[in-house]
């Protein structure tokens, strides 16, 4: 059974930065594509950002987020990355990582990340 850890939360400023880690078990982390989703009270989980299985190659971001976040990943230490720039308040969510149920698969598939993490907040303040 895969496990996701996230960390890398906290409270920060409307203009500041973070970087979200998850660390996955399982010795096949870079057959999976991966992303981070966020959710606040009230609301549908929704895909913050994906990227593809192996080198990472191929990337997703949601419109929202375009040009302040970045998702890379570390398969050689199993992490997955979320760096968090010029963050506004409308980003504090509960940050989750995810990864897909099938290997090799497109990550762009918002349905086929079945695998979650617990998740860790993150808070801007204005």
């Amino acid at each position: 059974q895969v496990q996701l850890v996230e960390s890398g939360g906290g409270l920060v400023q409307a203009g500041g930065s973070l970087k979200l880690s998850c660390v996955a078990s399982g010795r096949t982390f870079s057959d999976y594509s991966m992303g981070w989703f966020r959710q606040t009270p009230g609301k549908e989980r929704d895909l913050v950002a994906a990227i593809s299985w192996g080198t990472g190659r191929g990337a997703y971001y949601k419109d929202s987020v375009k040009g302040r976040f970045t998702i890379s990943r570390n398969n050689a230490n199993n992490t997955l990355y979320l760096h968090m720039n010029s963050l506004r308040p409308e980003d504090t969510a509960i940050y989750y990582c995810a990864q897909q149920w099938n290997q090799y698969t497109d990550h762009e598939r918002t349905t086929d990340f079945q695998l979650w993490g617990r998740g860790t907040q993150v808070t801007v303040s204005s």
